[in-house]
């Protein structure tokens, strides 16, 4: 079929295919939108790694980036804890997990209630994981997990008070991992042993000013102010996320100094190295809800234009290649750790406070006591409600009590009524 054509074309001149002009015109705008979706789709993942036997902790691993992360790892083999605020029993849950395990061929699949709105149930969690003995494996946590609140919404506060982008998106990676790193520094040396952070390009835009004020050049003025902190009514939902994932990149680089700092017992050298991705802008459920607004004007408006963002954003699986790479990388196991990923590749960060030690130990001091104080408030209240309730109990039992005795009450018509016949 083809060679005719192609005789056709050489003897008789392209007028003498049908549509063959229209085809011409056609064909170089089909390849610029294959080249342009192939250039935003960004690039692909090319490292390998046995993953058998590798138990991975994630959060976020049930929707999104983190869900496609969960599938590619749970394909290879990996044994999977994905961490959800969803109860076990959660049809939801139930049915997602066993979906996984029967798409992949994977049984090795679990998950384990944390709330990360919640920092006593992240405590809970993490010490039952930590206090265990031998220590159990762990080769791998990813966080995936985060929240946004939309430019045109209100703050947020989680049930400990705190303002929930900065609670949800930072706070709770610093509880978890600051309960868990004795569980990292007991691996043996023999295992490779990575934390990988989920970041997000708008930490550029973040300000940490509520921590540690700007140093002033002439040392006869007073230093500036703080800002106002992150849990206050004041904070703004328009910077909230920027400068939750800015405080997130401080504290991961402050967390691989930690783990560097640890001597280990065998005289082996820290085998816990820490990564930060940036999967580059997907279509995922919070870049819908950034897209959106919050409003259904906004998702109507995404609608509309799903053709263009199908074109310049990529889909879930895509932008869960850097986080396989981060994953897999054979080199990212051999140096220092504390590398940041993009696009499959290693980037320079943009902003300086990242590594700025006077920014990291004031964060890390402030975000501890920050936990102490609102853990605290937290015990308090739950034992409030605690004996609330059973108040509550003993009140509903004293009434059901007492009906039960007055229509059993002997002599009373009631109990006449009700009495057997004598025979």
């Amino acid at each position: 079929m083809p060679i005719p054509i192609i005789l056709e074309a050489a003897f008789g001149g392209l007028s003498k295919i049908p549509y063959s002009y229209t085809a011409l015109k056609v064909l170089p705008c089909l390849l610029l939108a294959f080249f342009v979706k192939r250039y935003f789709g960004g690039a692909p993942n090319t490292s390998e790694r046995k993953m058998h036997s590798k138990v991975i902790m994630m959060t976020g691993g049930t929707s999104g980036i983190g869900g496609a992360v969960a599938r590619e790892l749970a394909s290879r083999g990996a044994q999977l804890v994905l961490l959800t605020h969803h109860e076990l029993s959660d049809p939801f849950l139930v049915d997602y997990i066993m979906d996984m395990r029967k798409s992949t061929g994977n049984e090795l699949i679990t998950a384990e209630h944390v709330d990360l709105s919640s920092l006593h149930s992240i405590r809970v969690f993490a010490t039952k994981w930590v206090d265990n003995a031998p220590p159990r494996r762990l080769d791998m946590i990813i966080l995936c997990a985060n929240t946004m609140t939309p430019l045109g919404g209100e703050a947020t506060k989680t049930v400990d008070g705190l303002e929930s982008n900065w609670a949800i998106n930072y706070l709770a990676n610093f509880h978890l991992l600051s309960i868990l790193s004795p569980a990292l520094r007991a691996q043996p040396p023999d295992r490779d042993v990575r934390v990988i952070f989920g970041m997000c390009s708008s930490y550029m835009g973040g300000s940490l000013l509520h921590v540690v004020p700007p140093v002033s050049d002439d040392k006869s003025k007073k230093p500036a102010k703080k800002a106002a902190p992150p849990n206050n009514v004041q904070f703004r939902p328009s910077t909230a996320y920027a400068t939750s994932k800015l405080a997130l990149f401080a504290f991961a680089s402050a967390f691989q100094k930690h783990l560097s700092a640890y001597k280990r017992p065998d005289g082996f050298p820290m085998n816990s190295r820490v990564v930060v991705v940036d999967p580059g802008w997907t279509r995922s459920p919070g870049m819908r809800r950034f897209l959106t607004v919050g409003s259904l004007w906004g998702l109507l408006v995404y609608l509309v234009m799903y053709p263009f963002w199908w074109f310049v954003l990529k889909d879930e699986t895509q932008g869960a290649q850097s986080f396989l790479f981060a994953a897999m990388d054979a080199e990212l196991g051999r140096d220092e750790g504390g590398k940041f990923i993009k696009e499959c590749k290693e980037r320079v960060v943009m902003r300086s406070e990242v590594n700025d030690e006077r920014l990291q130990k004031a964060l890390w001091e402030e975000s501890d006591q920050s936990i102490q104080t609102t853990e605290k408030a937290s015990a308090i209240r739950r034992t409030v409600e605690k004996k609330q309730r059973e108040e509550a109990e003993k009140d509903a039992e004293r009434t059901e009590a007492k009906k039960e005795s007055s229509t059993k009450q002997p002599g009373s018509r009631r109990g006449k009524k009700t009495a057997p016949a004598e025979i």
